[in-house]
């Protein structure tokens, strides 16, 4: 189940569904995303990136592991670009525009609803994993030539592999 699911994976392209109630199940679901995140040295996993269409997200940053259940971006203003990577795109780093700060909103594994202001690389990580749960990959950042090229990169790793 730890087992990350590598683009193009066609669930990675599905829009997670959120949850209705927080539960044992779900508390399961988000043990086993962070030790598949920590064992491939991540910052962030979301759902569908184990297979799995909920909308739970977790990251850590340093600071320890946060859950997000049904997160969603309130607001964002202005805008960067940065490269980023992704651990269903391994070895592939793509230049991508995102909003420099985000309000969020979400619930922890408590059921608490969950209001985060974000500013700068800790809003990006989350945009990234919002991404993930809207069936949205760092890929689709790029133009179509450029995401058909990398494909071929990518199944051609796989296949020498």
């Amino acid at each position: 189940m730890n087992e990350i699911r590598i683009y193009p994976d066609p669930i990675l392209r599905k829009k997670a569904l959120p949850v209705k109630m927080i539960d044992g199940q779900v508390k399961e679901i988000a043990e086993h995303m962070a030790e598949a995140m920590y064992t491939n040295k991540g910052i962030g996993l979301a759902a569908p990136q184990i297979g799995i269409l909920s909308q739970i997200a977790v990251v850590d940053l340093g600071e320890g592991l946060r859950i997000l259940i049904n997160p969603e971006i309130i607001e964002g203003e202005g805008e960067s670009v940065l490269e980023e990577g992704c651990l269903s795109l391994p070895n592939i780093e793509v230049p991508v525009k995102r909003k420099d700060k985000v309000f969020l909103r979400g619930w922890n594994m408590d059921g608490k609803e969950m209001n985060l202001e974000l500013v700068g690389f800790p809003g990006r990580v989350y945009q990234h994993e919002i991404d993930h749960l809207n069936g949205i990959l760092i890929v689709h950042y790029l133009s179509r030539l450029k995401r058909e090229l990398l494909v071929k990169k990518m199944l051609k790793r796989l296949r020498d592999s």
